[in-house]
């Protein structure tokens, strides 16, 4: 356990050598952020544009603009990317670099100012199964009723046409201002540069002009500071799986960590036990969801917990408690999804997800201690592993030839002592001969009277003499 600290320290400082010198540091106040919305709409695109948001919100730029070239991609996660959006709280523009089909589309309704280049095209957002068939009759109405009152109030809300963004999806749906008819039935919306700018009634159908660049379009829309690109880390596509897994390697973190306090000096259990903890902070710090506060709040809790083992095992708890509310603290607070300006305690909506996560890890966790603890130490794999560190080099009895343990007759009853401290297993000293012996479960110190309660083969179980 005391190797465990350590080992969490190196490791994490190891993995964020890479992020040294990451944009959060070179964007200034005032500068324009350029992230790149480019190839399918999935679930790492998501994770990449929700930390994007929050750093270039925390460094305080004056804008942030989404150079856009997609054909669209998965709208569950064009859905939970538009709600990244909504929570911007400083300018949002798309420039729309070729393409913004299907769910980029979309998403671009979900910013505030939209520029295009002179060749490029919006629009055509009408669901589709992933072979790229329809849906079926239902499922395809049921779908399109949600999207188009999901699509309109994006689009109110960010000031544009909410019928615009329902002709995307749906071929049911006129777009028509005052008296003319910009799009009739029957057809899904899709419209070019010249289109999407034509001024109807001295307002711009969607967007509000066409750029050749970023820097023309931060010179027509009135931009300042610099132009600062934030683009996806190698570490973003693990960013998901590593949030996916989250219970997972919150389980097998704290099942090495048991293991590595149950087996003194062994540090194999505290170096896969940091790993763990470690990906853990790491997969959610890529994914815009933690910094590196929670992980200085983590070590703070384990080192806690290491004063309350090493100084207070026998008079407090306090300190203990302490460091574990600390550390279950900063596993919940590194999944909860908190942006910029937003209040400090979570709402029931944010916490759903951790609460779940950090249940299951500490179920599972439970029952998984629960187990190791009955069965393990009755292994010789348990019991010799432990013994590497523990034991001191001398005459034993494991791994003798057999008579040698017969001609010992141990029996339950006889008595002898500890030589090691049981932990559980250990070495005991019986009638001058040296013995492999193991307990129920608990610890006994050196020197402690023993008794054999069960012998099976070359397996001693042993208790505390009365």
């Amino acid at each position: 356990m005391r190797r465990f600290l350590p080992n969490l320290v190196f490791i994490l400082l190891l993995i964020a050598l890479p992020r040294v010198g990451e944009a959060r540091e070179v964007i200034k106040k005032g500068d324009t952020v350029v992230v790149p919305v480019s190839g399918e709409i999935s679930e790492p695109l998501l994770l990449f544009l929700r930390r994007a948001v929050k750093v270039a919100e925390t460094a305080g730029a004056g804008a942030i603009v989404f150079e856009m070239n997609t054909y669209g991609g998965r709208l569950d996660t064009a859905a939970d990317i538009i709600g990244v959006l909504n929570h911007a709280t400083i300018p949002t523009y798309t420039f729309i670099n070729s393409n913004a089909g299907s769910a980029g589309s979309l998403i671009a309704l979900a910013t505030q100012h939209i520029y295009m280049s002179p060749v490029s095209a919006i629009g055509a957002a009408a669901p589709v199964l992933s072979t790229g068939q329809d849906l079926p009759a239902t499922e395809r109405d049921k779908t399109i009723s949600y999207w188009s009152a999901l699509i309109r109030s994006s689009a109110t809300r960010n000031g544009h046409n909410p019928d615009i963004g329902e002709a995307f999806m749906s071929k049911e749906k006129e777009v028509r201002i005052g008296e003319r008819v910009v799009h009739p039935k029957g057809t899904l919306l899709t419209l070019n540069a010249q289109e999407a700018t034509e001024k109807i009634n001295g307002k711009p159908l969607l967007a509000d002009d066409t750029a050749d660049s970023i820097a023309d379009l931060m010179r027509k829309a009135g931009l300042k500071g610099q132009a600062v690109a934030l683009d996806p880390s190698g570490f973003e596509r693990l960013a998901f799986w590593i949030t996916a897994l989250a219970p997972l390697l919150l389980l097998l973190g704290i099942i090495c960590a048991y293991l590595e306090f149950k087996i003194p000096g062994a540090s194999l259990p505290g170096i896969l036990a940091a790993i763990c903890f470690a990906l853990f902070f790491l997969g959610h710090y890529l994914a815009g969801l933690a910094g590196w506060e929670v992980v200085a709040l983590f070590v703070l809790g384990v080192f806690f917990v290491l004063v309350e083992i090493l100084f207070f095992a026998h008079s407090t708890i306090v300190v203990g408690v302490v460091g574990l509310f600390l550390i279950l603290a900063s596993i919940f607070w590194a999944m909860i999804d908190r942006y910029p300006g937003e209040t400090f305690f979570p709402t029931g909506q944010m916490i759903a997800l951790p609460l779940r996560n950090l249940f299951l890890a500490l179920v599972g966790a439970t029952i998984a201690i629960a187990l190791l603890a009955r069965y393990l130490p009755r292994t010789s794999i348990y019991r010799r592993f432990a013994l590497m560190t523990a034991n001191p080099s001398g005459p034993s009895l494991a791994g003798a030839p057999r008579e040698f343990a017969t001609a010992l007759a141990l029996a339950p009853g006889m008595e002898g002592s500890a030589l090691t401290t049981l932990r559980p297993s250990g070495k005991a000293r019986f009638a001058e001969h040296v013995v492999d012996v193991v307990t129920e479960g608990e610890f006994i110190a050196a020197e402690t009277p023993l008794t054999v309660i069960q012998t099976d083969g070359m397996r001693v179980v042993v208790k505390q003499a009365n």
